[in-house]
């Protein structure tokens, strides 16, 4: 039996951000990153639109990029200290991602990171706090989705959880906020985003719900991409909105290796995720076509690229995903992005072992093994072509 889970509640265009005037509770904590939210002003609309509604606030900030478990640990203690109502989260992927876990944490005092690290092994949440997210980058979708990335940096990994308990009740994307985005940002979200919704496309739980958003959230970035990442603000508009369609695909449907990939890399050699993604993508269809031609195909026809059989159309949409990152400035490979080679094949073996046993790929539309990752590793790193 196959489920689909999503936000009871989701704001979308300019000026959504008032609805926070309409929570009840008494007390809200704010879950923030850097100082990007608070140095353009949206910090203390959502500060005033709470207080608007009558609640007292508690401030969390400073959240790192790939929060850690420490980070999630502290920012957890001090709700149980406060004991809001609310959890609201704004900022990118990483605030709303260890927001999350400290809600978790917030609720189950007494849990262990590494029970809840396991798929879909979270208690059930809501007895103290509901939760609500806010992005301010168009990419990760983590304000719809049942996932969480947090880095355990003791042993250099990366852990998806992944529950639908963790599925926040009210997103509200209201575009103006991701207008800040720099420019390598906005690639980097953008093709995180063309990821998701490229997996979710193969993944072991897609179904007739999450496809339809999935190919209209490609058909969105393939359109966008690049003059929102030229500063086009109808562009950005319409951005934030296909990462989210693609983040209520993959959160039902789940993701694929490509992920698994980058989230075992992003820990040792500090590559953003999303500019992660971008590079291992073209080279992860190359390996599933095998066994998902006949959808990477569908996606291609979906969107007007040129080919008469399958084979040439999934050659179309891999050479879209590069075209984009080339006009983007992403690397093509890993060597190209700089990752010493002496580095790389001393983590080699690791990183292997550690894609293998992510929670992603399991649902990856073909078996992917250890030696397997080592030979799409090694593809990756020096830019050839994978044997599948």
């Amino acid at each position: 039996m196959k489920r689909f889970t999503l936000p009871r509640d989701l704001y979308f265009e300019k000026g959504s951000l008032e609805v926070l005037k309409q929570l009840e509770g008494k007390k809200a904590t704010i879950v923030v990153g850097g100082g990007s939210m608070k140095r353009f002003g949206f910090l203390d609309t959502v500060e005033q639109y709470l207080k608007e509604a009558g609640m007292e606030t508690q401030l969390i900030e400073g959240v790192e990029p790939d929060p850690s478990v420490e980070t999630v640990m502290k920012g957890a203690k001090k709700m149980q200290e406060f004991q809001p109502d609310w959890i609201v989260s704004i900022g990118g992927g990483s605030p709303i991602d260890a927001a999350k876990a400290m809600w978790v944490f917030y609720e189950y005092p007494d849990a262990k990171f590494e029970d809840i690290a396991k798929p879909f092994n979270i208690p059930t949440l809501r007895k103290k706090a509901r939760f609500a997210a806010i992005p301010s980058t168009s990419g990760t979708a983590t304000e719809v989705t049942a996932f969480s990335v947090i880095t355990d940096y003791k042993v250099g990994i990366k852990y998806p959880l992944a529950d639908f308990e963790i599925t926040p009740d009210l997103a509200i994307l209201d575009p103006e906020i991701a207008y800040k985005m720099p420019q390598n940002l906005t690639a980097h979200t953008g093709m995180d985003a063309l990821t998701h919704a490229t997996e979710a496309i193969t993944a072991a739980l897609a179904s007739d719900f999450s496809d339809p958003l999935a190919l209209k959230a490609i058909k969105m970035i393939k359109e966008n991409m690049l003059a929102s990442y030229n500063g086009d603000s109808d562009a950005r508009d319409a951005l934030h909105v296909a990462q989210c369609l693609a983040g209520m695909a993959f959160s039902n449907a789940l993701l694929g290796i490509c992920h698994s990939m980058a989230h075992k890399t992003g820990a040792i050699y500090h590559i953003p995720h999303g500019c992660a993604n971008a590079i291992y993508l073209p080279t992860v269809i190359e390996w599933n076509r095998e066994v998902a031609e006949s959808k990477y195909a569908e996606i291609a026809r979906y969107i007007g690229l040129e080919g008469s059989t399958d084979k040439e159309l999934c050659d179309a949409y891999i050479q879209m995903i590069r075209d984009l990152n080339k006009a983007m400035g992403i690397p093509g490979s890993l060597k190209e992005y700089g990752i010493d080679e002496e580095e790389f094949n001393e983590n080699l073996d690791r990183i292997s072992v550690n894609a293998a046993a992510d929670a992603c790929t399991g649902s990856n539309p073909k078996e992917t093994k250890v030696e397997d990752f080592k030979k799409l590793f090694t593809a990756v790193y020096y830019g050839t072509e994978i044997v599948a």
